[in-house]
């Protein structure tokens, strides 16, 4: 497994690598294909976070992301969510194949108020600022970051980042299957059966929520 470590707001640490390695190594029994890993460790004051991605060959996307005190106990964590993953899915994932049909595009927004005697800021998806915490699937990609670009005010609201991606087709088994492996509250997709973007998401009861949009509902 090629692994790749990312540090941010922090020093480059030969001792974090080991440690990572030797934890991720372990995991290979579960992999059937060859994957590839990245790695982004941030740490901020007492924040220790380590976001743990796997992609695979046939096109899944594996996560696991915790922040702790400690670095050390982040990584074992996140390690920890993965392989619990690999565990409930380790069929399925060497079986999956990625599904053929067109990627549709979907645009992410920051939104904050302008409002200069308010403190409420509202981003359209709940998500860090690094723009890697939106959860798509690994078939997903960025198409177009607009950053920077022209600001689009709506009254007291102000659109600062945009940034455009595309919707990988699944069907619905595979988007649960995918969503539970990133360990996130919602997934963008292309439904592959009827080529319109979904929105598969966490309940507050403990049950997924899904949005379908499209002409023919």
């Amino acid at each position: 497994m090629q692994i790749d470590v990312t540090f941010r707001r922090m020093e480059a640490s030969e001792s974090l690598k080991s440690y990572l390695t030797d934890k991720m190594t372990k995991m290979k029994k579960f992999l059937a294909s060859p994957a590839h890993a990245h790695v982004v460790l941030t740490s901020e004051r007492f924040r220790n976070k380590a976001d743990v991605s796997i992609t695979l060959k046939n096109g899944l996307l594996i996560k696991g992301v915790d922040t702790s005190e400690d670095m050390y106990f982040s990584i074992d964590q996140a390690v920890s969510r993965i392989e619990k993953q690999l565990r409930k899915y380790k069929e399925k994932i060497q079986q999956h194949k990625p599904s053929t049909g067109p990627s549709l595009l979907f645009k992410s927004h920051v939104i904050e108020n302008v409002n200069k005697d308010s403190e409420f800021r509202v981003s359209q998806y709940d998500y860090d600022e690094d723009e890697s915490e939106l959860p798509v699937s690994a078939e997903n990609s960025m198409v177009d970051d607009v950053t920077g670009a022209e600001t689009e005010s709506r009254g007291d609201l102000q659109i600062v980042r945009s940034t455009e991606y595309q919707a990988a087709p699944m069907n619905l088994d595979d988007a649960l299957m995918q969503i539970e492996l990133q360990d996130r509250k919602f997934l963008v997709f292309t439904n592959a059966e009827t080529d319109t973007i979904n929105v598969l998401y966490f309940r507050e009861d403990g049950k997924y929520g899904l949005i379908e949009t499209g002409k023919h509902l």
